[in-house]
């Protein structure tokens, strides 16, 4: 099965440098025309230029490459589907689809031309078939990036009776998260493949993205340095995978670790540093059975709570002004819930419930926590107060939470422990270009009051005179994680 979107060139372009900058293209289809098959599919993207005196009809030109997803229970109206089209990647030339139909037979031809009058068709099996097959004829580069995203849309979703998926799934999240506090483009981390061993990081599977200036052509495709803060841990005991992802001139530097066969691993952390104001925050995974609202606080678990203030002890006193935190915890406790057939969802992080360390220990010494039998539980039913994504994320994005002072060697050092105690770690550093260490305060609250700054920086240095989306809702580009955030609260 294949899609077909089919845009005016004046929307099109109109929207071009935000679909550089996002990766990912929301859009809505009629609930009828919805296929019973909602797996991804491969996605082909035209800009339609209208007839002109004289000629049979319009013309397209395939400008764009994706896989359309369609997150679950999202509806704008009651006629109306939310489908997500991520990754999204240029094509590696504009080419006229009567030069790519030229090999298919009049009645493919003539049957393909009505269902892009449509803006979004669902074309025949037999016929999209036959379209991606002429179209990988048009060069290696065109059979290149056919590869990676069927490659992306045939993923196997995660089976969370296997040990490996629980772990690249908390790994995958982790880096979400990561990515949304510090406003990066999600799309890269849903082109994944199952590594080769199951022992892997999540990062091992990723698809690097194709790198030809001419394929994707982005002014910062060759730019993007190799890490400078994190490094590939030695010795046979350490497996390290390190990716870079740069935005509008900022960088993350994310890493996978792990030191342990995945039968023994305890969980999944993510400790997210800002290099201007050497603060982390960390967070702690703990999974929510998919069938109930809560968790037992067992030995284990408070033997983590125990290793946890041991981290905090990191931080330092505040003797500055953009020192000062809410609070003085930097660790918290992350009840993560995940579907039992979660794909590699390109949206938010997973939805769960947020506990400061210093509250859970409260929590712990009220009756509030009290099972039927006596023992303690963690939940929605047995915690007034909890934070979600969203509140999460702004309260690290504004530099609210999270230690005072802590170096590059300190961060290093506590990955590296936290590995060796058995637990798959992700470190997010969050840098500038190399020329200094990154945002200022001023300028980190600068950009988290206003997202649309570097959009519209973006967009003077687009190539082409841009004028306003249209506020139309035919095509839906919105805050990633707000517009497309499962709804935290319907699981618990």
């Amino acid at each position: 099965m294949v899609y077909a979107i089919s845009l005016s060139a004046e929307e099109l372009n109109d929207i071009d440098w935000q679909l550089q900058l996002d990766q990912f293209m929301g859009k809505t289809m009629g609930s009828s025309m919805r296929p019973r098959d909602l797996s991804p599919q491969v996605t082909l993207v035209f800009a339609r230029t209208h007839p002109v005196s004289g000629t049979a009809g319009p013309t397209y030109l395939l400008r764009w490459l994706g896989v359309v997803k369609h997150p679950k229970g999202r509806k704008v109206a009651t006629r109306d589907a939310l489908i997500r089209v991520e990754p999204l990647w240029r094509s590696p030339v504009p080419v006229e689809l009567t030069t790519v139909t030229a090999s298919l037979s009049r009645e493919d031809a003539a049957e393909l031309a009505p269902l892009l009058s449509s803006e979004v068709a669902v074309l025949p099996d037999e016929l999209g078939q036959r379209l991606v097959a002429a179209l990988r004829e048009q060069g290696p580069r065109f059979a290149e990036l056919l590869d990676r995203l069927t490659s992306v849309a045939d993923q196997a979703p995660f089976d969370s009776s296997r040990a490996e998926d629980r772990s690249w799934q908390e790994q995958y999240d982790s880096a979400r998260l990561a990515l949304t506090i510090g406003e990066f483009p999600l799309a890269p981390l849903s082109a994944w493949l199952r590594p080769p061993s199951r022992h892997d990081t999540y990062l091992a599977g990723m698809i690097p993205q194709p790198s030809e200036q001419s394929l994707i052509e982005h002014d910062a495709a060759h730019s993007i340095p190799g890490p400078r803060l994190l490094r590939p841990w030695d010795g046979p005991d350490f497996r390290c995978d390190i990716h870079v992802f740069e935005h509008e001139g900022r960088y993350i530097e994310v890493a996978n670790v792990n030191a342990t066969p995945v039968e023994g691993r305890l969980g999944s952390d993510l400790i997210y540093y800002h290099e201007a104001t050497g603060s982390f925050v960390m967070v702690q995974y703990k999974r929510r059975p998919p069938a109930e609202r809560w968790v037992y606080v067992d030995d284990r678990l408070r033997d983590q709570l125990d290793r946890l203030e041991a981290v905090a002890q990191a931080s330092r006193r505040p003797l500055s002004p953009h020192d000062w935190r809410w609070g003085s915890d930097p660790c918290f406790l992350k009840l993560a819930y995940w579907p039992e057939d979660s794909r590699a969802d390109p949206g938010g992080p997973a939805p769960g419930m947020y506990l400061p360390l210093s509250y859970v220990r409260l929590l712990l010494q009220d009756d509030c926590t009290r099972g039927p039998n006596g023992g303690r539980r963690l939940g929605y039913s047995y915690a007034d107060r909890h934070l979600i994504n969203s509140q999460f994320v702004e309260l690290v994005k504004h530099g609210l939470a999270g230690t005072v002072g802590t170096s590059r060697e300190e961060l290093l050092a506590l990955g590296a422990e936290r590995a060796l105690e058995g637990y798959s770690v992700t470190i997010a550093a969050e840098l500038g270009d190399g020329r200094h260490p990154g945002e200022t305060v001023r300028e980190r609250q600068r950009r988290a009051h206003s997202r649309k700054a570097g959009k519209r920086q973006a967009k003077k240095r687009a190539p082409a005179t841009l004028s306003k989306i249209g506020q139309s809702n035919s095509t839906l580009l919105g805050d990633q994680m707000s517009f497309f955030e499962p709804d935290e609260d319907a699981s618990g």
